[in-house]
């Protein structure tokens, strides 16, 4: 995979994090022993658990939508924000074999998804979800100083009998740095034409449906 490349895989991880309120801490289960345990756990900052707390209440209103399917109108709108270290990006990139060039990163978006549209999509035997367009807002630290970016998308998602089986994030308008910029226009217009990234968004998307919704099952159920 080339460094373009790997660059809109780490940007479209960034997105699909922040549609789907996801960004949980990794924890250990049940069964894993005490060095499992003291390897996985993760203390969070101050700065974290807040965003963390803010995230929640938007994952369990597009929950509510998805499972409850009330109410039939209206938007499901929120400010999200994530902040992920380095090490959480170079795991991201790990998938094309390469590092997260810069720092930590801190990226924010306003939510706005029409719950009619959220409950066609997971009621209808074959449904296309055309999402209205979202703008990405990022800091990414560098070593003296930092890159904001901004990326336009219009998400289009296919769905059957409830199951996320096609999609594209139709990326638009990018703002940035020079050399950021070059990387993330080449990339991100590649994922346009090929969809490189349609397998993660759909394997994302299925897996906030079925299984993100069903930690925080005891609010959207009230």
């Amino acid at each position: 995979m080339t460094y373009r490349s790997a660059v809109v895989l780490g940007a479209g991880a960034l997105f699909l994090s922040l549609v789907a309120a996801q960004g949980q801490t990794t924890v250990p289960n049940a069964n894993s022993t005490p060095a499992v345990v003291a390897a996985t756990a993760v203390v969070l900052t101050a700065e974290e658990i807040k965003e963390k707390e803010m995230r929640k209440a938007c994952k369990i209103a597009l929950c509510s939508t998805f499972h409850v399917k009330k109410p039939g109108q209206g938007d499901v709108s929120c400010s999200v924000l994530k902040t992920w270290r380095k090490e959480q990006l170079d795991k991201m990139m790990s998938k094309g074999k390469m590092s997260w060039p810069w720092g930590n990163a801190r990226c924010t978006t306003e939510l706005k998804l029409k719950r009619e549209v959220l409950i066609k999509a997971v009621s209808g035997p074959e449904v296309v979800a055309d999402f209205e367009k979202h703008q990405i807002n990022c800091e990414l630290d560098r070593e003296k100083d930092k890159y904001t970016v901004k990326l336009d998308v219009h998400p289009k998602v296919t769905f059957k009998d409830g199951k996320a089986v096609k999609a594209s994030l139709n990326w638009g308008k990018i703002d940035a740095p020079m050399l950021a910029k070059s990387a993330l226009w080449s990339a991100t217009a590649a994922d346009n034409t090929f969809g490189v990234l349609q397998s993660t968004v759909v394997e994302d998307i299925n897996d906030f449906i079925d299984v993100k919704c069903l930690e925080v099952k005891a609010e959207w159920q009230r």
